[in-house]
């Protein structure tokens, strides 16, 4: 779906999205600040993976088994984050294939509105609050 936002045009801010009419929902402004929101998010992670990997390439050998425990200890740890890190980034992916695509901010079970204030808390959000919690019950009951 192509924006109709120039590339020099101010987006509008948080305070602005929450108090715009729904009228306005997932319009080109919109969509555009959720990007932005989203390529921001994206670009953060990314750093946050290089300087992981900067990081672990400095391993210091250490004669100290305490030592070397709690280094591998920080390590397996630091590991760890960028995994959950690692799957959030497909999420923005995704939350940006659908701003393309034009179903970015609509909920994929019942098709209303996710809303801006969800979008706020949480841009990469594919239900609604009551889908998700319908969503969420679903899951215990499986036990997933």
């Amino acid at each position: 779906m192509e924006q109709n936002v120039q590339p020099d045009q101010v987006l509008p801010t948080v305070e602005e999205m929450l108090a715009a009419p729904e009228s306005d929902y997932m319009s080109p402004r919109q969509l555009a600040f959720f990007r932005a929101l989203l390529v921001a998010e994206r670009d953060s992670l990314l750093d946050s993976a290089r300087n992981t990997t900067e990081h672990l390439r400095e391993f210091q050998a250490t004669p100290d088994p305490s030592d070397r425990a709690t280094l591998e200890e920080d390590h397996t740890l630091e590991l760890r984050v960028r995994d959950r890190e690692r799957k959030l980034l497909h999420k923005i992916d995704e939350a940006i294939a659908r701003i393309d695509d034009g179903s970015y901010g609509w909920c994929e079970e019942s098709g209303e509105p996710i809303g801006i204030g969800r979008l706020l808390a949480r841009p990469t959000a594919v239900f609604s609050v009551e889908a998700q919690e319908r969503h969420e019950a679903r899951k215990r009951v499986r036990g997933d």
